[in-house]
């Protein structure tokens, strides 16, 4: 059913939005649940492996793996609000997702998704504290300190994705057909015929002026973290120091580059290619890389991979950092 087709449905007759598939070939459409389901197993297992990891040798209980054990579980969840939907609608031969569904998947997608730019920005702060002021670190990154950082990440991020749930949800839908293979707001936001949508707008504005800030502040960070780094004497301490700092960079980077893309960039009325691509890899790509970036810069983290699947394991636990 076309787009003009569906001009005239209201609010109220929407009870499920069609989502975009990527083919109509069955034989295509088992192809892509394969090909999404390895990425998505890839991407469980990988992180999966990072909380082990960290959960159990107690030598990695400090604040910069508790922040990286967070943001493990936040790109697990991440991709578990949109692939397994995906997958189970190219198995089933269906496009359909009920309207709490989609409200559902634009919540928790948001919701993970702040969470993972306020962690991030977290981590810059703590490795700051830990290159540019060692003697102070243990004040200030104490285990209260990190707990209570991580929780106002988790508590804020929630809001924020209820504020942009209910901004993108107000309005009046013309349509349910959703040209993306979730629901994406950029994506819902086209299909609304009220004036109502430009208060998911201003949303969006006020967002992105966080979102600055937050970045500015991380470039700010990163300028005196290599700052000290260069001053260090030894070639091993300034190995070691960005062998902490250069994962971090590299999988900020990777998100906010991505997630900029799909979202400032212009939306089309019909699906294109680039919209699918830009989508795919600010969603999926970030999760998956995140656990091969910091694993294959981090010494200590190939360490204890290589206990845990030696099945040599820490008799600490993790959870001792929390007692």
């Amino acid at each position: 059913m076309h787009l003009k087709e569906q001009s005239r449905i209201n609010q109220t007759s929407i009870t499920e939005f069609l989502l975009l598939e990527f083919s109509e070939v069955r034989e295509l459409q088992i192809l892509h649940f394969f090909l999404f389901l390895v990425l998505y197993l890839a991407t469980v297992t990988g992180n999966l492996l990072i909380i082990s990891a960290v959960a159990f040798d107690h030598h990695l209980h400090t604040p910069m793996y508790f922040f990286l054990v967070n943001l493990a579980m936040q790109d697990l969840g991440q991709v578990s609000v949109i692939i397994p939907k995906f997958m189970s609608n190219s198995l089933m031969n269906t496009r359909h997702i009920s309207y709490s569904g989609c409200v559902a998947q634009v919540l928790f997608f948001l919701f993970f998704l702040a969470s993972d730019f306020s962690l991030l920005t977290v981590m810059a702060y703590d490795r700051y504290i830990a290159i540019c002021n060692p003697l102070q670190y243990e004040v200030l990154m104490n285990k209260q300190a990190c707990i209570q950082m991580v929780t106002s990440v988790w508590i804020s991020s929630f809001f924020y994705g209820v504020l942009h749930t209910g901004g993108t949800f107000a309005p009046t839908f013309c349509s349910n057909i959703v040209n993306q293979f979730f629901c994406e707001i950029p994506q819902l936001l086209k299909l609304t015929c009220s004036d109502l949508y430009l208060l998911e707008i201003g949303i969006v504005v006020v967002s992105a002026v966080i979102g600055l800030g937050c970045f500015i502040f991380i470039i700010i960070t990163y300028v005196h973290i290599f700052s000290a780094v260069l001053k260090i004497p030894s070639i091993e301490g300034r190995q070691k120091a960005f062998s902490t700092c250069l994962p971090h960079l590299i999988v900020f980077s990777i998100f906010v580059f991505t997630g900029c893309f799909a979202y400032l960039k212009p939306t089309s009325n019909t699906p294109s290619h680039l919209d699918l691509a830009l989508t795919i890899i600010y969603s999926m790509f970030p999760p998956l890389m995140n656990p091969v970036i910091y694993s294959m810069r981090n010494k200590e983290i190939k360490l204890s991979l290589l206990k845990l699947l030696g099945l040599r394991h820490s008799r600490n636990s993790f959870f001792t950092f929390l007692v």
